[in-house]
């Protein structure tokens, strides 16, 4: 047998034996060795032997070793059949199959474990016909099969073909199966060595196996394997289907696996890694309470930082993005106090006076605590500087326990700084709105818009236009900024601009305003003030804390009359300041202080007085109004001088007039020229005199309709040579009718008379309510006179 098979060396020393016999001749059966009738029998549980195939089979039950052991020492042949149910562990005569191989055992080699593997080659079909002995172990009496005959068969051959043809296949989808066997099945010749050889190595179930080695027709055998191969082929197809849809998926996975070490690999080489920041990130949002909207967009934001290297550009923009939605107080509120009692104590300890807005703020807060939740106001404080309205805000959120922050707008004229840029911008930046509620950490604080009135506009865009949707209640609670690229609400925020001068604030911006109108100090105002607030600040600024000296009532009216004309309180704070140095240089030289400030020493201190009241009194010549005028800063004088001359009744106008200035002396003279009888003018006057209406500080524009009475008293003045009483001024616009209207600004202009020692002024009838809401302490000595027309301003005016 020895040269029917790849052997190396003797058969004690054979390292390999193939599954393909070398002569394949006539099934293996060349062999001219008699099969005898009686053989010993193996019974194998999940293999079925065929003719002229080699086997490696491992014996392990006791029986079949001592089968297989007696047959290799005798003629080393042995029946093979298989077991019905391989389950079984002792297997009985009914549970073996009753067609089986008879087969030569080649090489029985003894394992180290204790087992016996063995080689064994099919020789031919048999039939078990009775078995004879069990004990030790199966014996049966057989009977040999042959296949039939076969003549030339066309069929038959093309049967061959599909089998080598569908084996091809199998092999070649089946990726545990060596590609070499398929040349080995198309060399091999014998049709029926290839069916034996294909059936033995199908992966059909035993039951299968059986039925074609029971089969004597060696073409029915072929018929049957041909079905066979058919489902192993499908099963082969699809298994490779799914196995391969499975590894793509694995593939994938892997690869970004692999990706992604190496990602390490090389963040690690470069010595930027970033995981520390997104973990810290993350866990800082954890923690977050904010809209789903802004969540969705933290968590993308979070994955895309996880993927990219500190150093590329994008890395700062997203992970600064990624701060300020972190940052931001998104449903973070400090809780308000509601007791009305307190927070009017803390509003009159800060501010003297100013009873109109803290009567505003406190219902406000009334309505807070009743209702429990509502859209914060828009207020607007508008009023001369100085008079405390940008840290009046900071006493209200003190006063309802809120967070304050002040945003400043003057100047601001690019629309970004408020709505922010588009954050793939260098250097782009949330705006103002939110970089001040980042920085108080809360979504209600007292928000000042300081200086509404001076923003800017230029080709950058319009940032009041921008302020429109921040300041209305019904629009800014989705307040969206452009870095940020989402909607924050502002709502709960408590906005109070600030504004000198209404007219420069455009119109839909006015309109969303609750303008609360701060009129100046007066001048009893002005001393409580420097007693309660300015004069213990400047106190402790210059190290005088613990020193005390006085500044009587009368010494601090004369620093007001004497050295500081306007509306405000900052002149007066500057003066204060200065005789503060001058006692911390007394205090550092002399050792000691004076206990008491007398007015000489004002004058000391602060040179000779810079205004003096005696101006006012325009005894010297006719011609000369005074007038009083309103500007960004408060009340004011204004002169209105009137010359004639020779000439053709032209009217000249210097100063620095506005056009409706200009008109009010047009409309001052006709009237006058018609009405010239009443007031004992000739006629002729007015085509041989020139008339030249001049208002001094030519320098400092003038407009306004409120100078109309003035330049008519003027006008009269001079035409009449009568003089205009001393100490008097006078305000209102004037028609051709004769009749006296009504003007802006009266307290303002009232004050102003005030301090400069004015004591009668004339004015519209229909102002009188506006004197009246004055305090009747602050306008003490002025005589009102309320006037319908024209013709009794002149008779007031002229002595």
């Amino acid at each position: 047998m020895n040269d029917k098979f790849y052997l190396q060396g003797g058969e004690d020393e054979m390292e390999f034996m193939p599954i393909i016999p070398l002569n394949e001749e006539d099934d293996g059966s060349a062999d001219d060795q008699p099969i005898p009738d009686v053989i010993p029998l193996l019974a194998l549980r999940n293999t079925v032997l065929f003719p002229g195939v080699v086997i490696p089979i491992t014996v392990g039950r006791d029986k079949s070793i001592k089968a297989v052991t007696d047959a290799y020492k005798a003629d080393k042949l042995i029946g093979v059949v298989a077991q019905k149910d391989s389950t079984v562990e002792e297997p009985t005569v009914s549970d073996l199959e009753d067609i089986g191989t008879v087969a030569k055992i080649a090489k029985l080699i003894k394992m180290p474990d204790g087992g016996t593997t063995i080689i064994i080659q099919g020789r031919k079909r048999c039939k078990i016909e009775e078995i004879t002995t069990d004990d030790p172990y199966f014996k049966a009496k057989i009977s040999v099969l042959t296949d039939e005959a076969l003549k030339d068969d066309a069929d038959f051959d093309a049967m061959i073909g599909s089998i080598k043809d569908l084996a091809g296949q199998i092999i070649n989808l089946s990726p545990n199966l060596p590609s070499e066997a398929a040349i080995i099945l198309k060399n091999i010749e014998n049709p029926s060595f290839l069916i034996h050889f294909v059936s033995s190595n199908l992966n059909s179930d035993i039951k299968e196996k059986q039925r074609l080695l029971e089969i004597s027709s060696i073409k029915a055998r072929a018929e049957l394997l041909m079905n066979l191969m058919q489902t192993e082929l499908q099963y082969t197809e699809l298994k490779n289907k799914v196995t391969n849809k499975t590894r793509a998926e694995l593939d994938k996975q892997q690869r970004e696996y692999f990706l992604q070490q190496q990602m390490k690999a090389i963040k690690d080489e470069l010595g930027g890694d970033n995981v520390a920041e997104v973990k810290d990130m993350l866990k800082k949002a954890e923690n977050k309470k904010w809209p789903a909207a802004a969540k969705e967009m933290f968590t993308k934001g979070a994955e895309k930082l996880e993927r990219m290297h500190p150093s590329t550009p994008d890395y700062s923009v997203v992970y600064n993005h990624l701060d300020l939605m972190l940052d931001l107080p998104w449903d973070e509120y400090t809780e308000d106090s509601y007791d009305l009692k307190k927070a009017k104590k803390i509003l009159d300890l800060d501010h003297y006076g100013m009873q109109k807005i803290k009567e505003r703020i406190l219902e406000y807060l009334a309505v807070l605590k009743l209702k429990g939740d509502m859209k914060s106001p828009i207020l607007c404080f508008l009023g001369p500087p100085g008079i405390g309205k940008t840290s009046l805000g900071k006493s209200i959120a003190a006063a309802i326990q809120r967070k304050y922050v002040r945003v400043s707008l003057g100047g601001l004229h690019d629309e970004s700084e408020i709505r922010g840029h588009r954050k793939t911008y260098i250097g782009a930046m949330p705006g103002r709105i939110l970089q001040s509620i980042r920085k108080v950490k809360s979504s209600n604080p007292v928000m000042i818009l300081d200086e509404i009135d001076k923003v800017g506009a230029d080709h950058r865009g319009d940032p009041s236009s921008a302020l429109l949707e921040v300041l209305d209640p019904e629009q800014n609670n989705t307040f969206y900024d452009n870095y940020l690229e989402l909607e924050y609400d502002l709502s709960k925020v408590l906005f109070i601009a600030t504004a000198n001068n209404l007219s420069n604030i455009p119109a839909a911006l006015r309109d969303r305003l609750e303008i609360i109108d701060l009129s100046g100090y007066a001048v009893e105002e002005k001393i409580e003030i420097a007693k309660r607030h300015l004069m213990p600040k400047q106190k402790e600024m210059h190290g005088l804390k613990d020193n005390s000296f006085k500044l009587s009532d009368t010494v601090l009216e004369k620093m007001i009359q004497d050295y500081t004309r306007e509306s405000g309180v900052r002149e007066l704070d500057r003066q204060l300041a200065s005789i503060m140095r001058y006692q911390a240089k007394e205090l550092v030289i002399k050792g000691k202080l004076k206990a008491t400030i007398t007015n000489n020493d004002v004058e000391k201190i602060l040179g000779k007085p810079r205004y003096s009241n005696d101006l006012y009194k325009i005894a010297n010549m006719p011609g000369v109004a005074v007038g009083l005028a309103w500007t960004y800063v408060g009340g004011d004088i204004l002169f209105i001088e009137t010359q004639l001359s020779e000439g053709k009744g032209e009217l000249k106008l210097t100063g620095n007039l506005g056009n409706v200035m200009k008109e009010s002396a047009s409309t001052a003279l006709t009237y006058l020229e018609a009405n010239c009888k009443k007031v004992d003018i000739a006629p002729e006057m007015f085509h041989k005199k020139d008339i030249h209406i001049h208002v001094p500080e030519g320098a400092t524009p003038k407009d306004g309709p409120s100078a109309g009475i003035t330049m008519l008293s003027a006008l009269a003045s001079a035409f009449t040579g009568r003089k205009i009483k001393p100490y008097l001024a006078m305000t209102g616009e004037i028609t051709l009718r004769g009749q006296v209207l009504p003007v802006g600004g009266i307290k303002e202009k009232v004050l102003a008379a005030r301090r400069a020692g004015l004591k009668e002024i004339i004015m519209c009838w229909q102002n009188e309510k506006d004197v009246e809401e004055i305090n009747p302490q602050y306008i003490k000595g002025i005589k009102f006179h309320y006037v319908k027309n024209m013709q009794q301003v002149l008779d007031l005016a002229l002595a």
